[in-house]
């Protein structure tokens, strides 16, 4: 945003409500400015033309065409940063990490009931995520992801102490930056621990996603897991995951312990953890994300001798996360996104070597 010009937004959503309260609400901050109102996508689409602004609010269920119809052609042909509007459902956690793939920025929730009252509880979440986006790197969407099914083979079960594991943590930006990792990795690929900062109402659909679509097993994990080669676990929306060591085999702790960092799932619990008792034997990777969340902690999983790894500013969505571990000395590789799974697998094959030798 150029010097003092206030963040200027196109509220679209089918509910006269909605409208009028996104609105009430992104004008009460003094750098945001609704400059116009569309009920459905035909409206949005001349206001867009006609005002030209920063952002848009775009619900995912309207009449004439549907929220996804609209967000991919605006991707095609005239890439911006959206935020998309969603229902608390199974149906709309689908809908909207469908968007998220067309190139949406983020989300926010709005509920079945109380929409005013609940709404209003999320105004600061609403107003920090539309700054967010007015500053997002937005790419036209030429080619939507094409997510296929992929047969699963079995990985192996053995673990020794020297068995590596990778912990990735992302936040705005991250189901898309998680997913292209996740579908490089093949099926016999190291233990991956995944923190995203996703409501509860979400993670499920997402990790559901995920396992359709990569060669390893991905699940949300229970508490006391095992932690085996060829699966991955997503912390569940609303709860933390840390990793536990028994003897020689690494289990998943699922907690209900306070925020960390102002966020739970939260990426710094569960890089501490994989720092305090994977050592040496882990990587780790900060991905695209708005806040500090995990940076610290990357620099803990370094000094403890893990080998670590932030997403580059040019294929973030948000520097913000990522950056913070560059800037505090966290991160011994930036990479690009496209080379994150190579880097990692690569990382991983090095502690594999190092510690055999050792052993020999």
């Amino acid at each position: 945003m150029n010097g003092e010009r206030k963040i200027r937004v196109v509220v679209v959503d089918d509910s006269s409500l909605v409208r009028q309260l996104l609105s009430e609400m992104l004008n009460a901050a003094p750098d945001i400015e609704v400059v116009a109102t569309a009920h459905d996508p035909l409206m949005a689409r001349d206001k867009i033309k006609q005002f030209n602004p920063d952002v848009i609010t775009l619900d995912v269920e309207m009449p004439h065409m549907d929220g996804l119809t609209f967000l991919a052609n605006l991707m095609r042909l005239r890439p911006m940063p959206v935020l998309m509007v969603s229902s608390l459902t199974e149906a709309g956690a689908d809908t909207t990490l469908r968007a998220l793939e067309l190139g949406a920025v983020d989300f926010v929730s709005k509920p079945k009931i109380d929409v005013a009252g609940t709404l209003r509880d999320f105004s600061e979440e609403i107003q920090a995520k539309v700054r967010v986006a007015a500053r997002a790197r937005v790419r036209a969407n030429v080619a939507p992801a094409q997510l296929v099914a992929i047969a699963k083979r079995p990985a192996g079960t053995t673990l020794r102490t020297t068995d590596r594991i990778i912990a990735v943590g992302a936040s705005t930006g991250g189901t898309e930056a998680i997913r292209e990792v996740l579908q490089e990795m093949p099926h016999d690929s190291p233990a991956i621990v995944i923190a995203q900062h996703i409501p509860a109402a979400f993670s499920l659909q997402f990790t559901r996603r995920m396992d359709t679509i990569c060669a390893m097993s991905v699940c949300e994990p229970t508490d006391g897991q095992q932690i085996l080669p060829g699966h991955v676990y997503i912390a569940p929306g609303g709860l933390h995951l840390l990793v536990e060591r028994r003897g020689a085999r690494y289990h998943c702790k699922v907690s209900d312990a306070p925020p960390v960092n102002r966020h739970r799932p939260s990426v710094g619990a569960l890089f501490s953890s994989v720092a305090a008792n994977v050592g040496p034997n882990a990587i780790g990777a900060i991905l695209t994300g708005m806040g500090e969340d995990g940076a610290r902690e990357l620099k803990e999983m370094r000094d403890a001798g893990a080998r670590t790894f932030a997403q580059d500013e040019a294929t973030s969505v948000v520097w913000g996360m990522p950056g913070a571990a560059v800037a505090q000395g966290a991160a011994q590789e930036v990479v690009p996104l496209n080379r994150m799974a190579t880097a990692l697998l690569q990382a991983a094959r090095e502690i594999g070597t190092h510690t055999n030798a050792r052993a020999g």
